[in-house]
């Protein structure tokens, strides 16, 4: 509208300074013409569609181009430990039985855990396999999200969980394997506490240099964990993560979300199973990665197609130099307007100089598109400048 009426206001000028009709009407296509807003229109979508199609090549999946704008005001990265910082793939490490038989603790834990789908359980079953342990019927199977999993075997109500679950007087036995960076779940039958069986799981390698790389980018990195407070210290010790809340719940993981959303920046939540679903939903940016549970998948913004914490990183770079590119556009094709209609207008012809034909208004404003275009498609050189 702004164009239009200073086409039409210049126009009507020239039309009654030279009382020429055909000149007003060439000053006034001319001003159409060259502020046709095709550099601005193009400016934010072809950056979006390149980076976006880069972003797909590198192996990070953005979702939307709401994602993609998201991601570089990300100022705090929020991580799940299981399969996200670690590998996934847990082994039994120890076994501590109180006052009961090795084989027969290893038995009624592989037979209660070979009904659950979480990791830790798997590692369990797998063991147990592996030394020929023999499973027994098991009936009346429940999960209690975040603490641990029972049925009734034998007669006997037995739960396997963590020490919330499985109330124990051998605190010491569990503090210990969990300053090792192990994972320790207590077994009970009846109520009684008949062992641990620790179990821990190798941190991925790209773990810590993601998160150096982003602690270089002055980012806050965050660990939420279900597992108790000494064991998720060791592991992020070792990640080298500045803060652990361990202990959680998936509502837990959503509270926390919530309370570091108030502070400046977004907040990124990287997660790969079912109790991660909604905290990746909760945050302002949820990355799932690629090998984890469908709902995650589906509950994220941002999908790492490789299993690699690298490509957070990749993913938040290139999302601000698909930022940059935009602004740039912007800026540019701003400046072709501020210079353009004044010429177009007949500023030139009025000290004397050249007056801008429709033709040429009409190259100028094909060219500026040109250079939009060519700007956004810079973008595919990201890989060599990340």
């Amino acid at each position: 509208p702004v164009v239009m009426a200073l086409a039409v206001l210049a126009g009507i000028a020239w039309l009654i300074a030279t009382k020429d009709i055909e000149f007003a009407m060439t000053i006034f296509i001319s001003i159409l013409v060259i502020a046709c807003p095709c550099a601005l229109g193009l400016a934010t979508p072809t950056a979006i569609i390149v980076g976006t199609g880069k972003g797909a090549s590198l192996g990070v999946l953005f979702k939307n181009a709401a994602a993609l704008q998201a991601t570089h005001h990300v100022t705090t990265v929020i991580f799940d430990k299981t399969g996200t910082i670690t590998l996934g793939k847990p082994q039994v490490c120890d076994i501590v039985p109180v006052d009961f038989d090795q084989t027969k603790l290893l038995s009624l834990a592989a037979s209660l855990e070979r009904f659950s789908e979480h990791p830790l359980g798997q590692a369990i079953v797998a063991y147990a396999q592996e030394h020929e342990i023999e499973m027994v019927e098991t009936t009346g199977f429940q999960s209690v999200t975040g603490l641990g999993i029972e049925a009734t075997i034998e007669g006997k109500l037995v739960k396997i969980g963590n020490s919330k679950f499985v109330p124990t007087d051998h605190l010491a036995i569990v503090d210990t394997l969990s300053e090792q960076g192990k994972t320790p779940m207590l077994v009970s039958v009846d109520g009684r506490m008949v062992g641990v069986i620790a179990v821990a799981d190798v941190i991925k390698e790209s773990s810590k240099s993601a998160i150096a790389q982003l602690h270089k980018m002055g980012l806050l990195t965050v660990m939420l964990t279900g597992d108790n407070q000494k064991t998720a210290t060791a592991i992020a010790k070792l990640a080298g993560i500045d803060t652990v809340i361990a202990g959680v719940l998936p509502d837990g993981k959503v509270e926390a979300i919530m309370k570091y959303k108030k502070g400046k920046g977004l907040v990124a939540m990287v997660g790969d199973g079912i109790n991660d679903a909604p905290a990746l939903t909760a945050a302002d940016v949820g990355i799932a990665v690629g090998s984890g549970a469908d709902v995650a998948i589906e509950s994220a913004d941002v999908i790492l197609v490789k299993n690699d914490l690298n490509d957070v990183v990749t993913g938040i770079k290139l999302s601000k130099a698909t930022m940059r590119t935009i602004k740039q556009n912007l800026f540019w094709a701003f400046c072709y307007n501020v210079l353009g209609i004044p010429v177009a207008a007949g500023l030139l012809y009025l000290f004397g100089g050249p007056l801008l034909n429709p033709m040429i208004a009409a190259a100028a404003m094909s060219l500026s598109s040109v250079c939009v275009i060519t700007n956004a498609l810079r973008l595919n050189t990201f890989k060599l400048r990340g």
